[in-house]
């Protein structure tokens, strides 16, 4: 149906797509797969057409739809065929309700009032969101927001959906649910559909192929077992099934756990880590936040201990990131008292509200404002190299001279985080601060942020990713509808809820956590 032959693409001499040939059959679900920066993004771009109409850079090959070829051809010829979703569906919202967005697209396709009326109700029925029919957007939740969007581009009914990101945001209930309708879009509608996404353990199960971009410009084309067998960027059970010479490697939780009887009477209980006493670093008390007519926190209370990475989890919209920003001091809390030792943050100056509490946002975009990276980290640490040596940690080999715009979203993210990690502020709130990075830079993420708390710093981290928690945190606190329904340690809580539990988890249940534990278990025996 669709194909890229010998794609080459660079915006200066070095290429980020190099001699790329990739074929998308009808009713075929296909994931991009990569580290970050690696250009993913890009590659999508290509096959919708954004690429290199509006990012500018130089592309050499063809693409054909049909056997027809549409390369030099604008966006909108291929609009019918090609439904695109980016990274950020509510950016892509252009009218205020759910019913008057899926009917956007075929007002401009300039299809009949009848033909309009009847695809709404179809896709309303599809993605299961029909009582949300006259809800205005802004009122939706993430995973709400993204099966809208998708729907917007359905009832145009494309033979391909372009998919960047899909689940980045999402809690893991509303992931599966989206990961659901694609898969039903793709075995009963036959549409097709090409995905990023770095969450592997979310949609490995899902797809027939994957492309695995290698960073030198070429992408690597086969089944998922074939190709994860040798690939750096692995799920954990992949990496688990490493670890235990399983073979072939399984895909799923459920064939993790087939392969897994037996494998638990092999390993020594790994040792809890000890509940090492410290102090208050940040006290919350009868925090209330109202949006509006929404009351998005309701009396919560919060502890964050210094030498402590705490976990800040629960469904999209259950009022994650109203706490973050009434924490920080610059959200409006109705009532309520924050303190960081004798300190309201909300009461001092930005510099000094920074200086205490430092928030990287979810937009993490909205910390860059200079010309260049090498301009920002400057900024952030006074020209010492705190900043860029935190960068290169995370992403490694972004130029100084890089506009901070012109990176990927993962290259955006690392450097917001770069600029608040370095001014090491008492306490640290991440909102979603694994958007878009890969394992690697998870990992490294993870090991910064255990050693800001080993230097006696507190860190609250906003995050849907299960993975991420089983590598950083040491405490978990789950809100709902505003309020703390469960906190605790790590080992505790992600027990009591299977939403909430990472892969290693459910294949060996309590209390293993991490791919690394299980190895020097089996080191041990």
């Amino acid at each position: 149906m669709i194909e890229l032959r010998g794609i080459r693409f660079a915006y200066d001499a070095t290429p980020v797509l190099d001699g790329v040939d990739l074929t998308i059959d009808e009713g075929e679900l296909v994931l991009v797969s990569g580290p970050t920066g690696v250009g993913k993004s890009t590659l999508l771009g290509v096959v919708t057409g954004l690429v290199p109409r509006f990012s500018g850079g130089h592309l050499e090959g063809e693409v054909l739809i049909d056997g027809v070829s549409v390369a030099g051809r604008p966006p909108r010829e291929r609009a019918h065929v090609v439904g695109y979703v980016g990274q950020d569906p509510a950016a892509g919202f252009v009218t205020d309700t759910v019913e008057e967005e899926l009917a956007y697209g075929m007002e401009q396709l300039g299809l009949p009032p009848e033909t309009m009326r009847r695809r709404v109700e179809e896709t309303l029925d599809l993605l299961g969101i029909a009582d949300l029919r006259a809800r205005a957007l802004r009122t939706l939740s993430g995973g709400q927001q993204q099966r809208v969007a998708i729907g917007s581009v359905l009832t145009m009914h494309p033979r391909l959906l372009v998919l960047d990101e899909p689940t980045s945001a999402l809690d893991p209930t509303a992931a599966e649910d989206v990961l659901a309708t694609l898969t039903r879009l793709v075995h009963d509608l036959g549409v097709s559909v090409l995905l990023a996404e770095h969450r592997l353990e979310r949609v490995v199960p899902f797809v027939d192929r994957m492309c695995l971009m290698t960073g030198d410009g070429a992408v690597r084309v086969g089944e998922p077992a074939h190709l994860l067998a040798t690939s750096p960027v692995v799920p954990p059970i992949v990496e688990l099934g490493r670890a235990a010479g399983w073979h072939p490697l399984p895909l799923s939780v459920r064939d993790a756990r087939r392969r897994a009887r037996g494998l638990g009477e092999r390993l020594v209980s790994p040792p809890l880590p000890d509940d090492l006493p410290s102090g208050a670093a940040l006290e919350a008390q009868r925090v209330t936040v109202v949006h509006g007519p929404t009351v998005a926190l309701r009396e919560v209370d919060l502890t964050l201990r210094a030498c402590r990475v705490t976990a800040l989890m629960g469904r999209n919209g259950s009022g994650k990131s109203s706490l973050m920003w009434a924490l920080q001091g610059s959200g409006r809390r109705s009532t309520g008292d924050v303190r960081v030792g004798a300190l309201d943050p909300a009461r001092l100056d930005p510099a000094g509200r920074r200086g205490l509490v430092g928030l990287v946002p979810q937009a993490a975009a909205d910390l860059l404002y200079l010309e260049t990276v090498a301009e920002e980290c400057a900024a952030a640490d006074g020209g010492t190299g705190e900043c860029r040596r935190i960068l290169d940690r995370l992403v490694p080999g972004i130029p100084d001279d890089q506009h901070p715009r012109d990176l990927s979203e993962g290259q955006r993210l690392a450097l917001a985080l770069a600029l608040v990690l370095a001014a090491r502020p008492h306490v640290v709130l991440l909102d979603e601060p694994t958007r878009g990075l890969d394992y690697a830079a998870k990992h490294v993420l993870a090991g910064i942020l255990r050693d800001l708390a080993a230097d006696g710093h507190a860190v609250l981290v906003a995050t849907h990713d299960v993975e991420f928690v089983a590598l950083a945190a040491d405490d978990v606190v789950v809100l709902a509808d505003g309020e703390v329904v469960s906190s605790g340690p790590v080992r505790r809580v992600v027990a009591e809820s299977p939403a909430f539990a990472p892969q290693v988890t459910k294949v060996l249940g309590v209390p293993w956590l991490r791919v690394d534990e299980v190895v020097a278990a089996l080191d041990a025996s």
